[in-house]
């Protein structure tokens, strides 16, 4: 087999990614370029609140990745029960994924409540921060975050809906609710933040005000388009006259999906914990590294639908049985994946003196963001590469070893040397930034043996165990 035949597709191949990725990246993409805007809008405010709001939002997105981890395993299922055409078994992975969002938002709002002080104070504790900046920072953040939790049961629910939905391959419904929902956001971000016509001015409250507005907003569309569509969403149909889930399924859910629940969970609080490293060189560093993720984010929005493309495309052919189909559509979303970040670090490294110039903060602060934003396009093509590997060895179930790969990886090498650099060296942190996003050339070297070997492409699903499977 040729090269151009193992990693290049036709054009039936690239007219079906096209169908199936481009709904995921404009919403992707409308919901980073409005985090971007909001950013700026919150950065109107000073230095300290957008620092605040970034501490926030470094704890919800630990909530948010337990929600993801904890869906994923079901997700594995719920897109091979499709691939089977069994729509009793996708019917109980979404009880299942009801009743996790649930326990876990109940969970994280009382964490939230009554912990949330001393969670802020671990991005604070840095000598060049002044007990001034460090108690109006906790003052601002702890008036986001106390808005802020009323919208994490929302959005947990939107991605039961939203991921179920995009498990039979409807993205547009999905995106349609997203798009809706960051118009709501960036709207009464804009209202509340400043008190525009006659509305209150909120500062960082507003901010939060609006998003948990959005939730609702996006949580009304996808339940209504999702019931609306029960013929096409069969799922649905019956789901809520029990919540009664086949003791079986649930074991098999808890075995492949528990190391996903803690791999998301190990992995945010790792990427949580390097941060806080980076933040022990002062509140410049917070909101420097915040322009970054903000500006990242908006620059991998296919990397991150491409993740989504992997694990519906080749998910729907193992659970079909077609192995080899699998693993051949792997290969080509893999290459396409790899080389279209090699545009996109590019433009990222083009843009990285601009972006900063929109912010009103202090010159150090852009400057290093700048800089920030050049070593993470360089270092893109390696982040979007270990990124569909993840997502390919996850998709045949292998959930064991891609917590070793993502979360055990993290803490033991770039959490670890984040920690070493900043506590017992003088190195300054664009350095330390550098040699933190560029150890995971190291995770190249473990994850192509894996991907090669094949050993990750199997079925988890069959039709005689779980039964209604549609003509």
């Amino acid at each position: 087999m040729t090269f151009r035949q193992k990693y290049i597709g036709d054009r039936a191949f690239y007219r079906m990614l096209f169908v199936l990725v481009l709904p995921l990246i404009i919403q992707q993409g409308i919901t980073n370029f409005v985090s971007l805007l909001d950013n700026l809008m919150v950065g109107g405010l000073g230095t300290i609140p957008m620092s605040a709001v970034s501490i926030v939002n470094q704890l919800i997105f630990v909530f948010n990745l337990a929600i993801f981890g904890g869906l994923s395993g079901a997700s594995i299922f719920g897109t091979q029960f499709y691939g089977l055409g069994d729509w009793r078994g996708m019917r109980d992975t979404f009880r299942f994924k009801l009743l996790f969002s649930l326990i876990v938002s109940a969970a994280a709002v009382t964490i939230f409540l009554l912990f949330g002080d001393g969670l802020m104070m671990l991005f604070l504790k840095g000598e060049t921060n002044t007990p001034e900046e460090i108690a109006q920072t906790v003052t601002e953040a702890r008036a986001y975050l106390r808005v802020a939790v009323i919208g994490l049961l929302p959005f947990a629910l939107v991605q039961v809906y939203a991921g179920t939905m995009r498990e039979t391959g409807e993205t547009v419904g999905p995106m349609t609710a997203g798009i809706i929902a960051i118009f709501v956001n960036l709207i009464f971000n804009y209202l509340l933040i400043y008190g525009k016509f006659g509305f209150p001015e909120m500062g960082v409250r507003g901010a939060a005000v609006a998003t948990v507005m959005s939730r609702f907003v996006e949580l009304t569309y996808v339940v209504i388009e999702c019931h609306r569509k029960h013929g096409r969403f069969r799922f649905v149909e019956g789901a809520y006259r029990s919540m009664r889930i086949p003791a079986s399924l649930v074991r098999r859910i808890a075995v492949t999906g528990t190391p996903l629940l803690v791999n998301e969970i190990l992995w945010s609080l790792g990427m949580t914990f390097i941060n806080r490293n980076y933040s022990l060189r002062g509140i410049t560093v917070i909101a420097a590294a915040n322009i970054s993720t903000t500006v990242w984010n908006l620059f991998c929005v296919i990397m991150f639908a491409m993740g989504s493309a992997v694990s519906i495309l080749v998910g729907q052919r193992l659970g079909a049985g077609d192995r080899e189909g699998a693993i051949d559509v792997n290969n080509k979303l893999i290459f396409f994946t790899l080389a279209s970040h090699v545009l996109i670090g590019l433009l990222l490294v083009a843009a990285a003196p601009l972006i900063p110039l929109l912010y009103r903060v202090e010159p150090e602060v852009r400057t290093m963001a700048s800089r920030f934003l050049t070593i993470a396009g360089a270092a893109a093509p390696i982040h979007a590469f270990i990124h569909v590997i993840y997502f390919a060895i996850r998709s045949g179930g292998k959930t064991f070893v891609t917590f070793l790969f993502d979360s055990v990886y993290t803490w033991v090498v770039p959490a670890t040397l984040s920690f070493v650099l900043c506590r017992f060296t003088a190195l300054d942190i664009v350095t330390i930034y550098f040699a933190v996003q560029f150890i995971d050339i190291v995770k190249i070297f473990i994850g192509v043996p894996l991907l090669r070997s094949g050993f990750w492409a199997n079925r988890i699903v069959d039709a005689e165990e779980d039964g209604e499977v549609s003509p």
